[in-house]
């Protein structure tokens, strides 16, 4: 929490680079941001492993485009346990999170043109301008407007779009785990939800779904391919699914318990032959002599290797001490370990996409392996939503995409603080959740039901 809140006091500090909109609003707590007349529940960020549910001021309109938006769906990246387990700079004790949301217009700017007050939307979990080259380019991800902040540029020599509830590295815009939400730029950030859509399948149109969809497309799987998923959550799990559509002959998931048997429970029926679980539990890693994840890979295809590996896990998690100490101290900020069982152990000229969050610095890569068999490897980044989620939509009317193959639990906001817990354990094979707020619809019929947590 410490060094956290240290990199946010200095870019106070130091400051941002210009801004184009209004940043650093992660709570509504001043009278130009908030209406403490009217105070709504959000889940507040308060240190390493620590949040909470609270009562804060209702957004205000803080520039003509932005809309509030009463929220009726929101949700839990496994992105968001790195802000939970203190892994991503410059988080401040009081800001809200969540990235993922759906709901209903309530107000709108007066430079509001497109989106109408009482509609149902889905928000991007980026915020684009719409206008920049990046966004003209539909990677609005990395749009040039909405994040200035100044030690991105200078860790990464350049800058993502601003982020709803993912630091002030991200631009610090208040998250939407929580009741409303101010949404920036709204012509640009909403996607109107059909009347056939629940929210139960739009809310993943924020995020999951399109994140998943560029890992495969962006690191391409080909017909016939052999794919190697590294992480069994909502990501890797739908990545599986994309691969299907994209023809591939062999999907290997490395995980562990009990995100091996959700993920067998769900595969379709029609593709089981294609299907191969490994738990890394189980296995050895490094230079051994014993099995390791990397014998297995080659052992499942032939002795050559996967055609592609893509990591849907992120790089705070380290296997062996080394790696473990080397982050405790700020010797790295992230492990290799999983991106080294990636290239090793895809086939020469093999392809790597790396789509779970790695934050900066990591040591011991096997470069050695990547140049001398020629693997190619491929920072997915984060994933241009504005891309894909018109494409998947039709997909999700038309039945060939059911977002809620992932879903596993249906829980209430104000049991957030609880659920992030249980979410970070992975108790009761929770997977992928749906938050409900006092304003969600009724529950859609084949939806789980409500779990409460006192």
């Amino acid at each position: 929490m410490a060094t956290s809140q240290l990199a946010y006091g200095v870019e106070k500090l130091v400051g941002n680079g210009p801004e184009q909109i209004k940043q650093d609003i992660s709570t509504y707590n001043s009278s130009e941001t908030g209406d403490a007349s009217h105070l709504m529940k959000a889940l507040a960020w308060e240190g390493s492993k620590k949040v909470a549910v609270v009562q804060v001021p209702k957004p205000k309109i803080v520039e003509p485009t932005d809309v509030i938006l009463k929220v009726t769906g929101s949700t839990i990246c496994g992105s968001d346990l790195h802000l939970f387990h203190g892994s991503v700079m410059q988080m401040n004790k009081g800001d809200i999170l969540g990235h993922e949301f759906c709901g209903v217009v309530e107000q709108a700017g007066p430079a509001v043109k497109k989106a109408q007050v009482g509609k149902r939307y889905v928000v991007s979990f980026q915020i684009a301008c719409g206008n920049c080259f990046f966004c003209k380019n539909k990677l609005s991800s990395q749009c040039e407007v909405t994040n200035s902040n100044s030690q991105m540029k200078a860790m990464y020599g350049g800058r993502t779009a601003g982020i709803f509830g993912y630091s002030h590295l991200t631009g610090g815009f208040a998250g939407g785990q929580a009741e409303y939400v101010r949404v920036p730029l709204a012509d640009a950030n909403l996607l109107e939800i059909p009347d056939d859509v629940p929210d139960e399948k739009a809310l993943y149109l924020s995020d999951v779904l399109p994140t998943a969809y560029n890992a495969v497309k962006d690191t391409a799987v080909y017909p016939g391919d052999t794919l190697a998923i590294f992480g069994g959550g909502p990501i890797g799990q739908m990545v599986g699914v994309y691969a299907l559509w994209e023809g591939a002959s062999k999907v290997i998931f490395v995980d562990t318990e009990p995100r091996l048997s959700f993920i067998k429970n769900r595969w379709p029926a029609e593709h089981a032959d294609k299907l191969e679980l490994v738990d890394f539990k189980k296995l050895s890693f490094g230079i051994t002599n014993k099995e390791t994840v990397v014998n297995k890979l080659k052992e499942l295809t032939g002795g050559r290797g996967p055609d592609v590996a893509i990591d849907c896990a992120a790089g705070e998690y380290a296997k062996g001490w080394l790696h473990w100490l080397e982050m405790q101290v700020g010797a790295e900020t992230d492990t290799s370990e999983i991106i080294n069982e990636m290239v090793e152990g895809v086939r020469n000229y093999g392809r790597v996409g790396l789509t779970g969050v790695y934050v900066g610095y990591t040591n011991h890569f096997n470069v050695g392996s990547l140049m001398q068999r020629g693997i190619r490897l491929i920072g997915n980044g984060q994933a241009p939503v504005h891309k894909y989620w018109e494409e998947l939509l039709e997909k999700i009317r038309d039945g060939t995409l059911d977002p809620t193959v992932m879903l596993s639990h249906r829980v209430r906001l104000e049991d957030m603080d609880k659920v992030y817990h249980k979410f970070d354990a992975k108790e009761d094979s929770m997977q992928k959740v749906f938050v409900e707020t006092k304003f969600s619809l009724p529950r859609a019929q084949g939806t789980p039901e409500l779990t409460t947590y006192e």
